[in-house]
């Protein structure tokens, strides 16, 4: 039972997990999630490597961020800079960061972020995919500080509530709308073949390899060869 507004209410958030499908229902859990603890906002970050340059946007799944909040913040600063951002390699447990929360010496301790966002709190609760990728549920607000028994909590319904967000949509997406055809090639460049190679192997002219590749290109939405195989990866379109 959860008190909501001087009334207490059942909410069933097991069967709200059972009947989610898409990416809507999704977004209605954790944005109902968020306000039932006080935050206003929610986002479900990916993690990639720690060294690897990250923008806010590129790194969102899901989120109810203000419009234009996370493309605003790229073009300002750098997510791999932030102190939050940092967190996550170093632990793997959920951490509520203050704005107003800093060291005797001064020293922003998750106050960047919170600063360049305009919020001033976070959650973020560490969670992983079956497959072991790594991921953020972040909630930002401006309410006050959360007690433990709401923070163990949302933790929990965190973890349970992506579980099946995973298994429902991210891990369905792997494909990313490629081809059979388009998704061999792209295994064989995983491999280190050259397009005549691969013309070769498949049985088809190297500029019907090229054509794939750059449609490949298009539909990852990355630039280069060395993009689009990290990218493959990460998405589990290939191993």
């Amino acid at each position: 039972m959860t008190a909501l507004n001087g009334h207490f209410r059942r909410y069933d958030f097991e069967g709200d997990l059972e009947k989610a499908l898409n990416r809507v229902d999704f977004f209605r859990i954790f944005h109902t999630m968020a306000l039932r603890y006080g935050f206003e906002h929610f986002g479900v970050l990916q993690l990639a490597n720690e060294h690897e340059p990250s923008t806010l946007a590129s790194r969102l799944m899901l989120h109810d961020l203000p419009a234009g909040l996370a493309e605003t913040y790229d073009k300002r600063h750098r997510l791999n800079d932030s102190a939050l951002f940092k967190s996550f390699y170093r632990s793997t447990i959920s951490t509520v960061w203050r704005a107003d929360d800093r060291p005797e010496n001064g020293a922003a301790q998750g106050a960047d972020f919170l600063e360049q966002v305009g919020f001033d709190m976070a959650l973020a609760v560490p969670v992983h995919a079956v497959n072991g990728t790594r991921y953020i549920v972040l909630f930002l607000g401006d309410g006050a500080d959360i007690g433990s028994a709401e923070h163990f909590r949302i933790c929990y319904e965190a973890n349970c509530a992506f579980d099946y967000f995973h298994r429902q949509v991210l891990a369905n997406k792997a494909g990313m709308g490629l081809t059979p055809r388009e998704t061999e090639i792209l295994r064989w460049i995983s491999y280190g073949k050259t397009a005549s190679e691969i013309a070769l192997i498949v049985s088809v002219s190297e500029h019907t390899v090229n054509s794939h590749t750059a449609t490949i290109l298009k539909k990852l939405d990355v630039v280069n060869r060395t993009q689009m195989v990290a990218k493959a990866i990460r998405e589990q379109i290939i191993q």
